[in-house]
């Protein structure tokens, strides 16, 4: 663990709370979907069906930022597949730290390697995209995420500082590049008048999308490895 990340995570384990109601409040945000995406994906629907003189637009950006977060997710696993393995603090005994109970005493939590933050890189490139669409919203978004998402992560162990920061800029980049106008209106225009002139499975696709991003595809994972051990 490098300076920073030590300087940090000493001081929130030596200043963390010591009521257990408050660390389980803090628990129950980090696990629980609806304090993640079932907060920021409602943002983008409520952005894609306001009208405006400009919501042609506005759907275009709203694609290219669900695209982005599918990009964001499915990198930050690939890199902590492919990068060198980082425990994460929680299970680290040589940190010589004492977290707050996570209650997630899981295999597949244990086993995974700490860096980049997933979490971070997939709903900050989201809130980027709202961010880029209203700037008002938008830093009530990013705001939301630094808070509620990425430091509880940090907070119970679940993180170091520095895989949430690169994680949430891994995320920012890709949401930014694509939804510039040369690659935008390349992917996110031709998906934007099939599902106008389909929009039956148009929506019926958005809405399974929006729930797999809200759940982080987590069902699909455990479905697919069951499938694997089983074979």
């Amino acid at each position: 663990m490098n300076s920073f990340d030590t300087a940090i995570q000493i001081f929130l384990t030596h200043n963390a709370f010591h009521s257990e109601a408050i660390n389980h409040a803090i628990r129950v945000i980090a696990g629980q979907a609806i304090f993640k995406g079932l907060v920021l994906i409602p943002v983008l629907w409520w952005m894609w069906f306001k009208p405006g003189p400009r919501s042609e637009r506005t759907r275009e950006m709203i694609i290219a930022t669900v695209a982005s977060g599918l990009l964001s997710l499915a990198s930050g696993r690939l890199l902590a597949y492919c990068l060198p393995f980082r425990q994460r603090p929680l299970y680290n005994p040589d940190l010589g730290l004492n977290f707050p109970s996570v209650g997630l005493h899981d295999a597949v939590v244990r086993t995974w390697s700490s860096f980049p933050s997933d979490h971070a890189m997939l709903w900050m490139s989201i809130a980027t995209g709202i961010f880029l669409v209203s700037r008002r919203v938008g830093a009530l978004a990013l705001l939301y995420t630094a808070i509620f998402i990425c430091l509880p992560r940090v907070y119970l162990g679940l993180h170091y500082p520095t895989d949430v920061l690169a994680g949430a800029a891994i995320g920012v980049a890709i949401t930014w590049i694509a939804t510039r106008d040369f690659f935008r209106t390349r992917f996110a225009g031709p998906i934007l008048r099939w599902m106008n002139g389909y929009p039956g499975p148009g929506y019926t696709l958005a809405f399974l999308l929006a729930f797999e991003l809200i759940t982080q595809f987590d069902e699909v994972f455990l479905f697919v490895r069951a499938g694997w051990k089983a074979l």
